[in-house]
C-alpha cells in the first residue's frame, strides 16, 4: 500500500498575507489528536514534503493543517497558492508523540505554543475525550503580532463550551494589545503574569505541562519549570514537561 494519497482542498483560509490553513479530503489513517501529517508536492521528479500537525479532532472528517509561507521556501508558496478543488498528496500514516497518552494525570494540563504550533493543541481541545483526564487546560499561545493569532473564533467557541475549565492567555511579542500579555512565554512565567492572567498555579504536585513550537522558546521555557520543580516527562521516568520541537 502506498504512503501517499491525493487529498482535494476543501477551503483555504488565509489569516494574514503568510498566515493560512488548508482543509483538505484525503483517505488517511485514523490519527490520534496531537500526531501530524506530511503535505507534498512533485518537484522535477522528486518529492518535496513537510510535516504538519492536524488542527482537526480525530473525529472530523476532513484534515486541516496551521501553515506560514517560508519566502524561497520549496513548499509552502505552493500550498497557499491551492484553491478548493485542487488535489495535494497526504501521507497516509499519523506520526508524533506530543499526544495525551504520553503525558502523566495531573489536576491542570498547561499547552505552551508558538505560532503554527498552536495546531496540535487545538486538535486535543477539539477532542471530547481530552476533557476527561484533566480539570482545567490553560492554552498559552505565543505569537509576534497580533494578526498571527489564528482560530480566535474556535478558541472562543471551546471556552463557551467548557467555561470552568478552559483558561486562554494570548501573548503578543512586538506591540501592545488589549487582552494579550506582551513578552516572551519563559519570561512572562518567570515573574508570574502568565499564571496570573490564567489564575491557576504552577506546581510539581498538580501541573503538566506540553511545549511545541520554536527550539530557543522551548529550551527557555523548560529551564524556567525546572527552576519552578517541574522535570522533564520520560517514560521510564515521568515528569510533568512534554516537549515536541516543531522544526
Amino acid at each position: 500500500m502506498s504512503n501517499w494519497v491525493q487529498g482535494k482542498v476543501v477551503e483555504r483560509i488565509d489569516w494574514n498575507e503568510r498566515l493560512f490553513s488548508l482543509k483538505v479530503d484525503a483517505p488517511v489513517d485514523k490519527f490520534v489528536a496531537g500526531q501530524f501529517g506530511k503535505l507534498a508536492r512533485e518537484e522535477g521528479g522528486e518529492r518535496v514534503q513537510r510535516a504538519y500537525s492536524f488542527v482537526n479532532s480525530p473525529s472530523q472528517s476532513v484534515l486541516e493543517f496551521l501553515a506560514v509561507t517560508v519566502e524561497e521556501g520549496e513548499l509552502s508558496p505552493h500550498l497557499q497558492d491551492l484553491t478548493p478543488g485542487d488535489e495535494v498528496m497526504v501521507s497516509t500514516r499519523p506520526n508524533g508523540f506530543l499526544t495525551l497518552d504520553e503525558v502523566p494525570a495531573g489536576r491542570e494540563l498547561w499547552m505552551f505554543a508558538t505560532g503554527t504550533a498552536v495546531g496540535p493543541f487545538l486538535s486535543i481541545l477539539q477532542s471530547q475525550e481530552s476533557w476527561e483526564r484533566y480539570e482545567t487546560f490553560v492554552l498559552v499561545y505565543a505569537v509576534r503580532q497580533s494578526e498571527d493569532l489564528a482560530y480566535l473564533e474556535l478558541i472562543e467557541s471551546i471556552q463557551a463550551a467548557y467555561p470552568d475549565n478552559f483558561r486562554f492567555v494570548p501573548i503578543v511579542s512586538r506591540e501592545d494589545k488589549e487582552g494579550t500579555l506582551r513578552g516572551r512565554i519563559p519570561e512572562l512565567l518567570l515573574n508570574g503574569e502568565i499564571q496570573a492572567a490564567a489564575d491557576v498555579p504552577i506546581a510539581p504536585a498538580r501541573s503538566q505541562t506540553m511545549i511545541c513550537g520554536n527550539p530557543d522558546m522551548i529550551r527557555d521555557t523548560v529551564a524556567v519549570l525546572e527552576s519552578m520543580g517541574l522535570r522533564k516527562n520520560l517514560r521510564r521516568t515521568p515528569g510533568q514537561i512534554t516537549v515536541e520541537k516543531y522544526w
